[in-house]
């Protein structure tokens, strides 16, 4: 038997992928949204690219309650996204456009979909950005995306916001994650600041377990420093 059932939306990224392995190692059911199928997931749910918003959360939705088949979820991960630089001076709107889709679109379907199938005390992980916390003058349509999903996340978990009873919302505010891009980028790099992606989804799993979770609402950056990692609550 599942030791719970847990939606990934980005289930095909480094970290969605990373997730998704563990979740089925400790025995979940386990669900990946995402552009493309990730074969090791129980069921997949793949997004059309060139669909609108409204378009695309009525179908993740519609196939999200077709595979659940009137259970409930103990978890929503939401670690889609992307990465543009630029400042203002040319492609700002493009950009953004682009941010804006990865980011706050999926951020959005995951809360509605955990309002309509997050059990009462159910998990809502979104992902932030710790440098969207200030202007990011050399990346501005990732700042605004990602402080847009901080602000989703303050208001999910306010009173009324449609989730369940005593639901978890938070956001994870990463500077760099340890991904094979990553690494392929930025080759000289200090990999020692950067943020395991087994530590995140051990991390998932315990707040999914209940464990260690922070306040609702809150915004948890992740300082990596001689390969350990510290939660700070912002």
């Amino acid at each position: 038997m599942a030791s719970g059932k847990i939606l990934i939306y980005g289930g095909r990224g480094a970290l969605g992928a990373s997730c998704v392995q563990f979740f089925k190692k400790h025995n979940w059911w386990v669900g990946s949204i995402d552009l493309t199928e990730n074969d090791a997931a129980d069921a997949n749910i793949v997004v059309d690219r060139d669909a609108d918003w409204v378009a695309q959360e009525a179908a993740v939705l519609s196939k999200v309650e077709a595979e659940l088949k009137g259970s409930s979820l103990d978890a929503i991960i939401c670690v889609a996204g992307g990465w543009a630089g630029g400042n203002a001076k040319k492609d700002l709107a493009k950009n953004a456009d682009l941010m804006w889709k990865q980011s706050v679109w999926s951020s959005a379907i995951s809360a509605t979909v955990g309002a309509n199938h997050l059990k009462p005390g159910g998990l809502l992980v979104l992902t932030g950005a710790n440098p969207a916390l200030e202007g990011t003058p050399g990346m501005i349509g990732y700042g605004m995306a990602k402080a847009a999903v901080h602000q989703l996340t303050k208001s999910l978990a306010g009173e009324k916001s449609g989730l369940p009873d005593n639901s978890l919302v938070v956001s994870i505010l990463p500077v760099t994650l340890d991904t094979p891009m990553n690494r392929k980028w930025m080759p000289d790099a200090d990999t020692s600041t950067w943020t395991p992606l087994e530590f995140l989804a051990e991390l998932f799993h315990k707040w999914t377990k209940g464990e260690e979770r922070p306040a609702n609402g809150s915004l948890v950056k992740l300082i990596t420093k001689d390969s350990k990692t510290e939660l700070v609550i912002v």
